[in-house]
């Protein structure tokens, strides 16, 4: 059996720490449903955190991944020619901690969290769509994530009050 060549993406990811990370640690390479994977890979960072999840401090690295995000993203979009490459999956990253963010980290508000997260992200309500459409570079990357984890967040609270 010969050597395969690895794609653009592959040698992309594992030469530049700015694609590594835009694509998740390597989890957006998966070749059905990055998303999802990039979505998945966040989730033990996640549960990392959780000690700080409840407080402002979770905020404040909201923003600072949010911000990274912006750069990581635009950055190996370009080096891709690329606007919004399906395996760019720092933004899923975010858009999950979003969805958490104060919530008491349990097997159903994990599972309901992440689902949530999915689904807006997958069908993108106004004015996800429109953002995504409509917003360039890094920040068009990021946006529409941090929106839909936004929403799935507010789903979650009234999912979670509901069930009390």
């Amino acid at each position: 059996m010969g050597k395969q060549r690895m794609s653009k993406e592959s040698e992309l990811v594992f030469s530049s720490p700015t694609a590594f990370l835009a694509f998740g640690f390597g989890s957006g390479l998966a070749p059905k449903a990055p998303g999802t994977f990039g979505t998945l890979a966040a989730l033990p960072i996640l549960l990392l955190l959780a000690p700080f999840h409840m407080s402002p401090w979770f905020g404040l690295f909201l923003l600072a991944t949010f911000g990274l995000g912006i750069y990581l993203c635009d950055t190996t979009a370009d080096a891709l020619g690329v606007h919004d490459h399906g395996g760019i999956v720092w933004d899923e990253f975010v858009g999950l901690w979003i969805t958490f963010w104060g919530v008491a980290l349990t097997p159903l508000s994990l599972v309901l969290g992440f689902a949530l997260f999915r689904l807006f992200d997958i069908v993108k309500p106004f004015p996800i769509r429109w953002l995504d459409k409509k917003v360039p570079g890094g920040l068009g990357i990021m946006i529409d994530d941090v929106l839909a984890g936004v929403f799935a967040w507010l789903a979650l609270q009234g999912i979670l009050i509901l069930l009390r």
